[in-house]
């Protein structure tokens, strides 16, 4: 197995708790990095989830370790940095992969919800990098990668201001880091994942599914795989000079109109 790509880093991965299947693409990610070499640090708030990733990191010869974590609290995003610089003493990788759903239209949402989503959604990546990123600049560089969604580039099938807001933020959050972080050597950048099939959207029907698969120019589905082959490249050093994009992985679907997919629906 080719280890090369990310030998000798260190990675941390928030929401790398396995839910089974289908492959959440925190735990793809983290399962990913590894096989390429990186020592993971995976943070969860659910102790199970992330001692199943570990052991399976670990019985295919991997290096990984976990920590229990609410990314919504500054002091666990302090706590889980503060974790990584104690056992493995530098910081590379941030992968920053945790989101909760948020319906409705903005006539339609509550401050509760709406709070619950931010802190979750948005709040959290913005915390794990002010804590992230001296250590990272401490190491000599790395890179951050956030995980948005095509929601928040466009207007999607459901009507979810809080979710897609929130995710546009992620996006543009990246930018900024790219430009504020650039001269301490780390690189930020954003995937926006299409229509894959994830724990996310598992109660979703076949129907649902299949339309999903035939509205993207491919005609396929997703899955975090995909997502967690995309990280793994802007986490590397192949992506050395890639900074402040935003990259989707949508089977094609961000290229296209609503007209020009509309044969593959009848």
């Amino acid at each position: 197995m080719d280890k090369a790509r990310l030998q000798d880093k260190v990675a941390l991965v928030v929401g790398a708790g396995s839910r089974g299947e289908p492959a959440g693409t925190g735990y793809a990610t983290a399962m990913l990095f590894a096989r390429h070499g990186a020592t993971v640090l995976l943070v969860d708030n659910n102790r199970e989830r992330a001692e199943v990733t570990e052991r399976e990191i670990l019985d295919d010869g991997g290096r990984a370790s976990c920590f229990l974590a609410d990314v919504t609290s500054e002091d666990d995003c302090q706590d889980m940095v503060a974790a990584c610089r104690e056992r493995y003493g530098r910081l590379d990788i941030l992968v920053n992969n945790v989101a909760t759903h948020g319906s409705g239209k903005v006539t339609d949402v509550s401050s509760d919800d709406l709070d619950q989503v931010f802190a979750i959604n948005l709040r959290s990546m913005m915390l794990a990098c002010k804590y992230a990123i001296p250590l990272m600049k401490a190491s000599g560089g790395g890179s951050i990668v956030n995980i948005a969604s095509i929601d928040g580039l466009r207007a999607g099938m459901s009507q979810n201001v809080p979710y897609s807001v929130t995710k546009a933020g992620a996006a543009h959050l990246a930018r900024l880091m790219a430009v504020h972080h650039g001269r301490d050597n780390i690189r930020a950048n954003c995937i926006a994942p299409g229509h894959i099939y994830a724990p996310f959207v598992s109660q979703i029907s076949q129907a649902h599914r299949s339309l999903r698969a035939k509205v993207a120019p491919l005609g396929t589905e997703g899955t975090a795989w995909d997502v967690a082959s995309a990280a793994l490249f802007l986490a590397s050093d192949e992506a050395r000079w890639i900074s402040g994009v935003v990259l989707p992985v949508d089977g094609g679907l961000l290229a296209a109109t609503p007209l020009a997919v509309h044969e593959n629906l009848v």
